[in-house]
């Protein structure tokens, strides 16, 4: 009987790796470091961020002036070799700027994460990310002692919440003093909140008008 003998083919104990194989193993132990060990993270540094899409870790960068949120900041996600990622386009799909909650934040985006990313498995960012799009909007509602009230008018889109804050303060101004007259049995007030899509068609463009006069044709 014929016997034959295989031999593995392996680094020897003792022998340095070669440099493309110490290369992945430094990649590797950076890593593990950073998952370990990240950078914290915190409002308004105006850095990069690392937060978790699926089971993999992505890059955001997040919305100057929008990064201060204790809860929620607004991000953008993008390719995590950002600027030098034109090659790689085709794979990654942008989502526009989104509500990240800032629990989900892992810390300071590092290089070493790079590995977990979507595109690093040469996969598209899904088409749930788990995030809603950032927008914002101003509500004016008048509202009854009970609770009870309506909507009487809808401000937005805002691609940034100190905009609309801005405009939550002018209306707010131009009620001050009647409020509770404005409409008899009402309180009125405005107020900024998250941008209903599913609701966009009952919002007005704050944008290029006149939002104190919108408020009077509100309420007339």
């Amino acid at each position: 009987m014929t016997r034959r003998l295989f031999r593995r083919c392996a680094t020897a104990s003792g022998t340095a790796l070669a440099p493309e194989d110490q290369a992945a193993v430094d990649a590797f132990r950076a890593m593990l470091a950073a998952l370990r060990t990240p950078e914290p993270w915190t409002p308004g540094c105006a850095q990069d961020v690392a937060v978790r899409v699926g089971a993999h870790i992505e890059r955001a960068h997040p919305r100057p002036g929008d990064d201060h949120g204790p809860d929620v900041i607004a991000v953008a996600l993008v390719h995590p070799d950002t600027p030098h990622a034109a090659a790689y386009a085709q794979r990654y799909t942008r989502k526009g700027w989104l509500r990240c909650e800032t629990v989900t934040i892992l810390g300071l985006w590092q290089p070493a994460y790079s590995a977990l990313s979507h595109a690093a498995s040469g996969l598209n960012l899904p088409d749930d990310v788990g995030m809603s799009p950032a927008h914002y909007g101003v509500d004016v509602e008048a509202r009854q002692s009970d609770g009870s009230g309506f909507t009487a008018l809808c401000l937005g889109p805002y691609t940034q919440i100190r905009h609309a804050s801005r405009d939550a303060d002018r209306l707010t101004t131009a009620l001050q003093g009647q409020a509770d007259t404005v409409i008899p049995g009402f309180t009125v007030t405005a107020t900024t909140a998250a941008f209903d899509f599913d609701d966009r068609e009952n919002y007005t463009d704050p944008y290029d008008v006149d939002i104190t006069a919108l408020l009077a044709d509100a309420l007339a």
